[in-house]
């Protein structure tokens, strides 16, 4: 009888305790280390980044935004931070989609690609075990890191709010405020995750994380969101600024009249112009809403008021959550019925 042959023995097997779960988070820590360092550098060199031009921005707009609009507020202000703070804001929408694509996908693939899984199954840490040690630390670490970078983004938002630039529904802003960017990352961490289960490669599991993440943000951004709540409709003209306005059409004797029609009636005899009158010309120029109005149209809007911010991030925040925990929960089932 050899060491390959000899039976197990069942009463010392029995004692045997499974890798605790502190191990198992060293472990992953150990593992991922650099990955997450890379991440904490990256988003703390940004956050250094976004205190100092904000200090610089909450001041300007004291100084140069009272009233919103004016010149001063126009040259100091906008006119010096708005190309800088559309590229941050562009930037910002970038990291989830990065944390998804380098920290989630590489997690089990490279894991699976190298073989060194077959390892750690035999080690008294197990399938499961080995799995949730690995997801849930990481996902919790990216998550709260993102929720933490928002409030720091809230503050940096605030001059352009009160000034009257940019709406709480922006498409440059919405996914960055509230519980979204953390919904978001979260997210893409799960994708990425299951496209490494999968694909098995940390390469195209990379590109397949950015590929899909990117499918679905444009998705949810262009068609998905403005379907939570249904918009309010007006037929007033005078709407606040900070509403997002979903569309418009305009009535006569109560039957639809298609924008082709409008544009053929605006191009007639202008009767309902106004004069306005500059230092040195005078200019006539078409008002077409009052226009249409004298001649029995009706102009509707339907739009979604600045109270309903708070009730858009809830839903999205929930529908990326519970995403999310079921690609998690795909991608354990997969681990566990996968043959080692």
């Amino acid at each position: 009888m050899t060491a390959l042959t000899m039976p197990a023995r069942p009463k010392r097997d029995a004692g045997l305790r499974p890798v605790p779960w502190r191990r198992m988070a060293w472990v992953t820590w150990r593992q991922h280390r650099a990955a997450l360092g890379g991440v904490g550098a990256f988003l703390g060199a940004f956050a250094v980044y976004l205190w100092l031009t904000g200090l610089q921005m909450h001041h300007a707009e004291a100084a140069y935004c009272h009233p919103a609009g004016s010149l001063g507020c126009g040259i100091n202000f906008t006119g010096r931070y708005g190309e800088t703070a559309i590229i941050i804001s562009i930037a910002l929408q970038a990291v989830p989609a990065l944390i998804g694509a380098f920290i989630g996908a590489p997690v089990l693939a490279r894991e699976l690609e190298t073989g060194t899984f077959r390892y750690a199954w035999t080690q008294g840490i197990g399938r499961l075990r080995w799995t949730v040690g690995k997801l849930v630390p990481l996902a919790v670490a990216v998550t709260a890191a993102a929720g933490a970078f928002t409030v720091l983004f809230a503050w940096y938002n605030q001059p352009w709010a009160a000034a009257g630039y940019v709406t709480p529904f922006s498409a440059r802003v919405f996914d960055l405020l509230g519980v979204a960017f953390a919904a978001w990352t979260l997210a893409a961490f799960a994708i990425g995750v299951l496209a490494g289960m999968l694909i098995r490669r940390a390469v195209p599991a990379i590109a397949a994380t950015l590929a899909v993440y990117a499918g679905l943000a444009f998705a949810a951004g262009l068609w998905l969101r403005e379907h939570y709540i249904t918009p309010l409709v007006t037929h007033s003209t005078n709407l606040p600024g900070s509403a997002w306005i979903m569309s418009y059409w305009y009535t006569k004797g109560g039957r639809l009249v298609s924008r082709s029609a409008i544009s053929q009636e605006l191009q007639g005899d202008h009767h309902a112009s106004v004069t306005h009158v500059g230092p040195n010309t005078v200019q006539t120029v078409l008002d077409p809403v009052r226009y249409l109005t004298q001649h029995g149209y009706t102009n509707w809007t339907s739009y979604q008021p600045a109270s309903r911010f708070w009730p858009f991030q809830w839903i999205e925040g929930g529908w990326l959550l519970a995403l999310s925990v079921l690609l998690v929960a795909t991608t354990v089932w997969l681990v566990r019925r996968r043959a080692a």
